[in-house]
């Protein structure tokens, strides 16, 4: 699409009371045009698995009558496909449709990490893991973007959870930001430069995301160089012009002209610097570039048929015993359960799509299978009686070959603005499964879940589980496709399925309480915590079975030089099927003075082969792959040591691995006489010199005694130390003691 670059002295034209006008919404959807200086409004529509334009009055709770729009799977489905190519074509199809309403910024991606399986809005962002988050977020903002419409990647940071989500305090240490909340918005920044970020409700460490010097301007702009518009989420603004001096440019929606006043108000008494002012305005104006207007219809029945397609890469098969699927059209089949015909496809809240079509599964099923016969088994509206359905179901289910059972989570269950309690399906539901299970020669349950559900109860008495998340409007149809084998399930569980809820790392700290929550399990998220403290889980991250086998062999790995590493493996489908298998690299190491998990995911790809065929396949790891971020330095630090490149079926499971060594970065810390005593022994030129003194002038081998002495007291100061123990040291060996250790990396 082409577009005019406003004219950069158009600044000059404008008054204060303009320029601060430009700087919130014109009402819930739109920015203030200014006609005269030639400044449009645009409009700006919640997203992300689609297009959510409001036909007529505004509201952000995904309530009031949107424009037809293709619902394409969410990105909890997108998150399981390991697939780049679908996160960039679904981009894509939606950046078309939003050019086609009139839209000019697309909200969304989510990149926000799944810290735990409870959160209300896990349905709308991709992993546990930053890795793949960040390579999926990319994919879909590079495309979205080249059709036009900007996107607005989000929620900028520490946005995981509901709970007090306007003002509860995020309080996490550096390290943890920098290695897990960060590297996804790092990447879709830095890589497919998104138009806009927007900013998230939360406080992080005491302070709102809208008014947080560090995160807008420090982090976004000064260190990741990002130049487009923070916009805050719809009615994140705690103080306009504290906002706005931390960076935000955009707030929305509008305040009929309150921001505004208190903008110029505090620019003429001295208290906001109108250079300020000024930077965001022409980041708003740039912004307004995207303005096209409606350009017409699109093409509703390809990007049906498109989201069928991609949705069956995202569904994960978990259990697959006895060859239960493929199914057989010849089979009789019984059909069980509301979610088969008033499919759960999408999340509730913001970014509910008023989808041009829905698939219901059991339809699709019966144009495999004409004669599968249905029964409802349970009532989501809680007006039927459980029982008798159940009791029907059941009866049905001994009378076919294999009973497909249909069970999730009604919205009632999970939404945007509140946190689930439980990990566990629906007590009726649960007692559904097992009594068909109890009934049927073989029983396949296909759920539907916007977060993990629980699968203990009843998972050891069916035959097959096939994770279908939510799949948007053409999921039923791909279910469908998976089930009869048209599709060779490809999807990899972007999060851990935990046996219990209190095994999640975050149990003990979520929601949190009196306004803060404390993300003590630091960078131990999902996988990293389970694999690092041997926990053992349903199902673990990067799981899921195909319906043909795949060997991953001839595993070499080539130290490239500057702390960066090449792998590559040669991947052969063994079985008699086409289908696609997930190459996953983790890195394992305990190099450095931090706590490591015990495996880490550093890189991946998915490979689509023939039966009997083989590739070969390449995949780089840069500096970042084995860093961690060391806070006293404040950058990341590779450190000396052996690193181990793993290929992994799963998390928890390594089928081939070897060790290099790495030089990493040379460093050497500088300590004073506040830094402890073992800081200073552990000081390559200042240890031994103090050694020295302390045991008379043999360096080499202090006494038993004195070895225990030194140990007992290593955590004290060093001139706490010195005094403690009555060591009185000449000022001309302190001053050459200090200025040793004040040496730091010039030893290096």
């Amino acid at each position: 699409m082409a577009r005019t670059e406003p004219d950069a002295r158009i600044l000059d034209t404008l008054t204060l009371e303009q320029k601060a006008a430009l700087l919130s919404g014109r009402d819930f959807w739109t920015t203030k045009p200014l006609e005269e200086a030639g400044i449009p409004s645009i409009a700006l529509c919640d997203g992300p698995h689609g297009v959510r334009r409001e036909a007529g009055g505004s509201n952000h709770l995904g309530i009031n009558e949107s424009l037809p729009a293709t619902c394409f799977p969410p990105a909890v489905a997108v998150g399981s496909s390991w697939d780049p190519e679908v996160a960039a074509r679904i981009g894509a199809a939606i950046g078309r449709e939003g050019r086609a309403l009139g839209v000019a910024v697309v909200l969304g991606p989510g990149v926000n990490i799944k810290r735990s399986p409870l959160c209300g809005r896990n349905f709308e962002y991709y992993s546990e893991d930053p890795l793949l988050s960040g390579v999926l977020g990319a994919a879909h903002v590079a495309a979205l973007q080249a059709e036009g419409p900007g996107a607005s990647v989000k929620h900028f940071a520490a946005n995981n959870q509901e709970t007090e989500r306007m003002r509860v305090s995020a309080d996490v240490d550096e390290r943890t930001l920098r290695e897990i909340y960060f590297p996804a918005f790092e990447r879709v920044l830095t890589q497919a430069r998104p138009a806009t970020v927007m900013c998230s409700y939360n406080r992080v460490n005491g302070v709102h995301a809208s008014q947080n010097r560090w995160l807008l301007t420090d982090v976004l702009r000064r260190e990741w160089g990002f130049s487009g518009v923070v916009v805050s989420d719809w009615g994140a603004v705690q103080d306009r012009v504290a906002a706005l001096a931390a960076g935000l440019d955009l707030e929305m929606p509008g305040t009929g002209g309150a921001s505004d006043r208190r903008i110029v108000d505090a620019v003429r008494a001295g208290e906001l610097d109108e250079a300020v002012v000024n930077a965001s305005v022409r980041r708003v104006v740039a912004l307004t570039a995207r303005h096209s207007g409606v350009s017409g219809a699109f093409d509703a029945d390809a990007h049906h048929a498109l989201a069928r397609e991609l949705a069956a890469e995202c569904a994960v098969l978990l259990k697959n015993d006895h060859n239960a699927l493929p199914l057989s059209p010849r089979a009789r089949i019984a059909v069980i359960g509301e979610f088969a015909v008033r499919p759960r496809f999408q999340g509730g809240g913001s970014s509910h799509i008023n989808a041009t079509r829905v698939d219901a599964a059991l339809d699709a099923i019966r144009a495999h299978a004409p004669d599968a016969v249905y029964a409802q088994g349970f009532s989501l509206d809680g007006t039927g009686d459980d029982r008798l359905l159940r009791a029907a179901a059941a009866e049905a289910a001994a009378a076919a070959d294999v009973a497909v059972v249909f069970a999730g989570l009604g919205e009632r269950e999970e939404s945007e603005g509140f946190d689930r309690e439980t990990l566990g399906l629906p007590a009726a539901q649960v007692e559904l499964i097992r009594a068909v299970a109890a009934a049927a020669r073989r029983t396949v349950v296909v759920l539907s879940n916007g977060g993990v559900v629980s699968l203990e109860g009843w998972h050891d008495e069916v035959d097959a589980v096939l994770e279908g998340w939510l799949l948007g409007q053409a999921g039923g149809s791909a279910i469908a496709d998976i089930l009869f084998g048209v599709v060779n399930p490809s999807g990899r569980l972007a999060e851990s399925i935990p046996m219990r809820l209190q095994d999640t790392p975050s149990y003990l700290n979520f929601p949190g309480e009196a306004g803060h929550v404390r993300y003590g399990e630091g960078v131990m998220v999902g996988y990293r915590y389970y694999e690092t403290v041997e926990r053992p889980v349903r199902y673990p991250f990067g799981h899921g079975l195909s319906y043909t086998t795949f060997t991953v062999g001839g595993l070499t790995v080539a130290h490239t030089g500057d702390d960066t590493a090449t792998v590559t493996v040669t991947v052969t489908n063994t079985g008699q099927r086409a289908g696609k298998h997930v190459v996953q690299v983790y890195v394992s190491t305990t190099a450095g003075p931090v706590r490591r998990p015990a495996r880490e995911l550093r890189a991946f790809t998915k490979v689509s082969l023939a039966p009997g065929e083989s590739r070969t396949v390449t995949l780089p790891l840069d500096r970042r792959a084995f860093a961690y971020y060391d806070v006293p330095l404040g950058r990341w630090v590779v450190a000396p040591g052996d690193y181990t490149i793993q290929i992994c079926e799963n998390a928890s499971a390594v089928v081939a691995e070897t060790t290099i060594r790495l030089d990493g970065d040379a460093h050497v810390p500088v300590v004073s006489l506040d830094s402890t005593l073992g800081e200073w022994l552990a000081h390559p030129l200042a240890g031994p010199a103090l050694l020295k003194v302390l045991t008379g002038g043999d360096s080499s081998r202090p006494a038993e005694d004195e070895a225990d002495g030194l140990r007992m007291a290593s955590s004290m100061p060093m001139g706490r130390f010195l005094t403690f123990a009555g060591i009185h040291l000449p000022e001309e060996t302190l001053r050459e003691l200090v200025k040793l250790g004040q040496s730091g990396d010039a030893a290096a």
